[in-house]
């Protein structure tokens, strides 16, 4: 039984009926001004995309429906090349529940832009990470792998490195010749796929990872019980954040975490007291300096 199994099984305790899958991901394709494909295709799309998240078996562990990690995947297709070639943005999010409260935090919040594909009716999506199929099954494959690593990271120390692990097979088959290979290689900008899954399994991160559980399981997950002991733990891992911001600065990681944290971060810290008030701001303006301006907030 895996630690996030166990952490689930105090988080609620009624029998539900087994469900194996792992996501329950609601899809939605958007097309604005597209002249060239058929609209049916992107209906269809979006139902083939749901079910290939929601029913593929992704782990070898059981997850009830309490269990199931919760997200949304926009797809905003941006251009056409033909009635089956595309452009888009892909918008990913998701969350996990807060121990004892109805409150869900973001544990992933990310807009891969420009990601070419090709899509046509009835066309099969596959989870492969040994080779590589088309563009659609692989960037799928690879941030339904990478969701499942930040969820199972936020439960148990490094606990999503198996997960990361399959992400990293995916961008290691990706074909030279493929035309979105600038960003699956090391040789891209430095928050696109590689680096995105490189960093979470680099050893010089592992602090990082560490304070992200620390953040989840021991900072939100107590505030029930003890509000100014989770801030507290929450402050010493934007610490560590911050120190990994000034080591590495603009790294995919730290802007993930600022998507993902952001506004949480604000609301949790509108309520305490000066003294913790002042240090996530003084923290946030190293982590997030972009950000400044919405840190103020939680200052007044």
């Amino acid at each position: 039984m895996t630690m996030r199994k166990i952490l689930f099984l105090f988080f609620l305790v009624s029998a539900f009926q087994i469900n194996a899958q792992e996501f329950n991901i609601k899809v939605r394709v958007q097309t604005p001004q597209l002249k060239l494909a058929d609209p049916k295709v992107f209906k269809l799309m979006e139902k083939s995309i749901g079910e290939f998240f929601n029913n593929t078996k992704w782990t070898s562990d059981d997850f009830e429906d309490y269990e199931k990690i919760e997200g949304n995947l926009v797809i905003n297709i941006t251009n056409e090349f033909s009635p089956t070639s595309f452009v888009a943005d892909f918008s990913f999010q998701s969350n996990r529940p807060v121990f004892n409260s109805n409150y869900k935090t973001v544990t992933f919040n990310w807009i891969d832009k420009n990601y070419k594909f090709s899509y046509e009716e009835l066309q099969p999506i596959d989870l492969s990470t040994n080779v590589f199929l088309d563009d659609l099954s692989a960037i799928l494959t690879f941030y339904g792998y990478y969701i499942l690593g930040m969820d199972y990271d936020s439960f148990s120390s490094l606990g999503g490195t198996k997960y990361f692990d399959k992400a990293k097979e995916v961008v290691d088959v990706i074909p030279v010749s493929n035309k979105n290979y600038s960003a699956w290689n090391s040789n891209g900008k430095k928050n696109n796929r590689y680096w995105l899954v490189d960093y979470m399994l680099n050893p010089k991160f592992r602090n990082l990872r560490q304070s992200l559980y620390e953040y989840h399981r021991l900072g939100i997950d107590v505030m029930y019980e003890d509000p100014e002991k989770g801030r507290a733990i929450v402050i010493s891992a934007l610490k560590e954040v911050r120190n990994i911001a000034n080591q590495y600065p603009q790294n995919a990681i730290i802007l993930l975490f600022v998507n993902s944290k952001k506004n949480e971060i604000i609301e949790i810290f509108k309520a305490a007291g000066y003294a913790q008030r002042n240090s996530v701001y003084n923290l946030m303006s190293e982590i997030d300096p972009s950000g400044i301006e919405d840190y103020k907030t939680i200052l007044r």
